[in-house]
């Protein structure tokens, strides 16, 4: 099998699996893609090589990346981040950072991260998408956790959940750094 019919077998594949993650018909698809139901059968039906402007499109309208899409990886799939591939997204002078530690899309991203805030630091988050949740574990000193106005004392060693659709604020109020593992899950596209 040549590396073109591969990635067609595995393009129909990941289209038709995330398109019934997705919930969404073909109509539905076409429609959000901008492009002809006709050519989705024919991208299911590993009948055509579609333009990377198409599989772009389809991916953007499912949710999901090129690389999702075009992924021919059987069996189970792990996927190991060395240490120093972590994302750093967030860092403060007084040496309070994140780090996205990993991700996957499982219906819909899902990402986990590491944190640490240092004594008087504060991070605001705006709402997430409706349905979105975090699950969050104090390893070290305490979290302030404010979530719609309201604090919530986290100490080390406890866990806690929320639906993130609301504003919130990661906070330390105490004398030690904090440090937290945390996992965010975000609904699918519909």
């Amino acid at each position: 099998m040549s590396d073109l019919d591969l990635l067609t077998q595995s393009l129909a594949r990941n289209v038709k699996h995330w398109r019934a993650v997705r919930g969404f018909t073909l109509d539905v698809l076409a429609a959000r893609a901008g492009v002809s139901r006709g050519m989705l059968i024919q991208i299911e039906q590993s009948r055509t090589n579609p333009s990377l402007g198409t599989v772009v499109k389809i991916g953007d309208a499912l949710g999901v990346s090129i690389t999702t899409l075009l992924d021919y990886e059987q069996g189970p799939k792990v996927r190991v981040v060395p240490a120093d591939q972590a994302v750093r997204l967030w860092h403060s002078e007084a040496g309070g950072y994140n780090l996205l530690l990993a991700g996957t899309e499982a219906p819909g991203p899902l990402e986990m991260w590491q944190w640490r805030l240092m004594p008087g630091e504060y991070s605001t988050s705006d709402p997430h998408p409706t349905g979105t949740v975090e699950l969050l574990h104090v390893t070290a000193g305490e979290l302030t956790l404010t979530v719609e106005g309201v604090e919530y004392r986290v100490p080390a060693g406890a866990s806690a959940s929320f639906e993130a659709n609301a504003p919130h604020t990661y906070g330390n109020t105490g004398d030690v750094p904090m440090d937290m593992v945390m996992a965010v899950s975000v609904p699918p596209v519909r």
